[in-house]
């Protein structure tokens, strides 16, 4: 198995007479939006403003039940708790409706399990001791679709469970008070990729819409459904669904308020990060804050990630700030040294196999799926790394678009405890003599589905363009395409025959590669990240893909051009590809 270089596959191009429709817009952004199937003016609008519409909360399966027995507990103030997840998604879900309830005067705590104690979902222990604490109501967030056997315990003690989730479901819902989930097979819902965190924020929306019309309590609540917005999109972009529709309008919302500073926990998180008020967009979301809040359940407990988010008093903020900044570092390291053990293994194991399987006592729970996203960066196929335990073993699974991973697990049911997620990741529990069969029989399922399919990543490119049709009047354009992120893409950029100037690598071990490249008549400073290894190898001129960023260095504010693909200039993918085998970069990535 070979690393290979990426398929750049450039966007047919729009019409004459379509760019023609839009006047006051560059021609290059009308192609983006082209791409993107957004055409129409109403369309164009909508989406260059962030704001595509939401849609009505009580449209979800399952939402007038919900609102209805959470209505009843907090007039007969029922005990009510937020069963939570430890990732991001999960925490700002968690923190988000404890502090709806709580403006609504209910009697929630929240609850999240440990990673490595207890794994992710609803736990028959951790039900019975909330019953036992006094707990009617358990309100599950971003968990609980294919907790059957949990949602039945629940029900045998006496508990009222209210499943909210997103993740794909099984063969049928759990038989819970309410189960509401976009993707329910029955679901009239206009948008299925809300994230856990979202659907958390219609839930709270749906209460908060009921109890202004008919209040539950005689105080009323100064909570307002834009005071939550906030935590909707650290979650929904860090867990990486779809920034399309619904989703981008409620970050693009939440981003908003992000930049205005006004949770304590978030604000500390950004001082920690070196993030000023205006900086914050999903980019530093998904590779700054994101990380940080997701360390805590990784390493130690997510509580301390949930306690930073709801905590109101600026001095505590920053000692919790200050420590997820720590285990993030520490996290880095760890992520790191796995991902090399686990490389190892799976070449090892099955050097040629379309799925890469690596398992071992020492892979942390925390880090496994760190390291296999990793792996499917690397390798382009996909990829699953467990952590043995004695009796049990946890993985996590990442993959690539030709291979539904979700999908592969269901049919590998009669060997696992206990799975779930999406197409492109899950994870999963199984007894350790059925490890070896798990292995072989994902193995067996990707061969089956990918053979003849050309494993090859794709950089998909907006459009060809001259260096000198970049201009900071096309980047602040380019800008009303944020939040960008899975499914909304930075828009890709190639110029042909690009003069090299200057190059060096820089950063840590000489990761990364600094450029100032020039087509005769502009002149662009470039950085080309985790691509150091061409600095001794770079031809005269090259091929680039890139996108246009801002680069603010010591309060000053430069277009710069952030390389994603380069090669020698002339080349075609089939060339590129033998030339990367027999003189290129040792790394072979591109």
């Amino acid at each position: 198995m070979s690393l290979r270089p990426k398929h750049w596959q450039v966007a047919p191009a729009a019409p004459p007479s379509h760019i023609a429709r839009f006047p006051p817009l560059h021609p290059i952004t009308v192609q983006v939006l082209y791409n993107r199937g957004i055409t129409d003016p109403a369309g164009v609008a909508a989406f260059l403003s962030g704001e595509s519409g939401e849609a009505n909360p009580f449209a979800l399966l399952g939402m007038n039940a919900a609102v209805t027995r959470l209505r009843q507990a907090l007039r007969a103030g029922e005990p009510i708790a937020i069963y939570g997840d430890f990732d991001a998604d999960g925490v700002t879900a968690t923190a988000l409706l404890v502090q709806t309830l709580r403006a609504l005067r209910g009697h929630v705590r929240p609850y999240i399990p440990h990673r490595v104690d207890e794994g992710y979902g609803l736990h028959n222990e951790a039900l019975t001791q909330l019953a036992r604490a006094g707990i009617r109501v358990v309100v599950t967030v971003d968990c609980g679709i294919r907790s059957l056997d949990e949602v039945a315990h629940a029900n045998r003690l006496g508990l009222d469970v209210i499943v909210t989730d997103h993740h794909s479901i099984g063969p049928k819902p759990p038989e819970a008070v309410a189960v509401i989930d976009p993707k329910q097979t029955d679901s009239r819902y206009p948008f299925g990729e809300l994230a856990g965190v979202g659907v958390a924020y219609k839930l709270a929306q749906a209460l908060l819409r009921s109890h202004r019309q008919t209040p539950v309590t005689a105080q009323e609540t100064r909570l307002e459904e834009e005071d939550l917005v906030d935590l909707v999109a650290v979650g929904t972009v860090a867990d990486m669904v779809s920034l399309t529709g619904e989703n981008r309008t409620l970050v693009h919302r939440g981003l908003a308020r992000i930049n205005r500073m006004e949770r304590p926990g978030i604000e500390a998180l950004c001082r920690q990060a070196g993030l000023k008020p205006g900086q914050v967009d999903a980019t530093a979301i998904g590779y700054t804050l994101g990380p940080r809040l997701n360390a805590a359940g990784r390493l130690a407990h997510a509580k301390i990630a949930y306690q930073l988010l709801e905590t109101k008093y600026p001095a505590e903020a920053e000692r919790l700030a200050g420590e997820l900044s720590r285990l993030n570092r520490k996290r880095q390291q760890l992520t790191l040294e796995t991902q090399e053990r686990a490389r190892q293994l799976a070449l090892a194991t099955a050097k040629d196999a379309p799925l890469l399987f690596a398992a071992a006592p020492d892979f942390l729970a925390g880090i496994v799926g760190l390291v296999a996203s990793r792996l499917v960066d690397e390798f382009y196929r996909p990829a699953v790394v467990v952590e043995v335990g004695e009796k049990t073993s946890r993985g996590s699974c990442r993959s690539i678009p030709e291979f539904h991973i979700t999908d592969a697990l269901d049919e590998c049911a009669d060997l696992l405890v206990r799975h779930g997620g999406h197409a492109a990741a899950a994870g999963f529990t199984v007894s350790n003599e059925h490890l070896d069969s798990l292995a072989d029989r994902l193995r067996g399922l990707a061969a089956e589905q990918l053979a003849g399919v050309e494993l090859t990543p794709v950089l998909a490119v907006d459009a060809e363009v001259e260096l000198a049709q970049m201009s900071w009047e096309l980047q602040q354009e380019l800008a009303q395409l944020e939040p960008c992120g899975y499914a909304n893409p930075h828009p890709l950029f190639l110029s042909r025959n690009v003069l090299v100037e200057r190059h060096r690598a820089v950063g840590k071990e000489g990761r990364h590669l600094k450029l100032t490249l020039s087509d005769g008549r502009a002149v662009w400073d470039g950085i080309a990240f985790r691509q150091g290894e061409w600095a001794n190898k770079l031809p005269d001129r090259v091929d680039i893909v890139y996108h246009l960023e801002v680069n603010e260095w010591n309060d000053q504010r430069r277009l710069q051009l952030n390389v994603q693909g380069l090669r020698p200039a002339g080349l075609d993918d089939a060339v590129a590809r033998l030339w990367l085998d027999q003189d290129g970069p040792e790394s072979k990535e591109t």
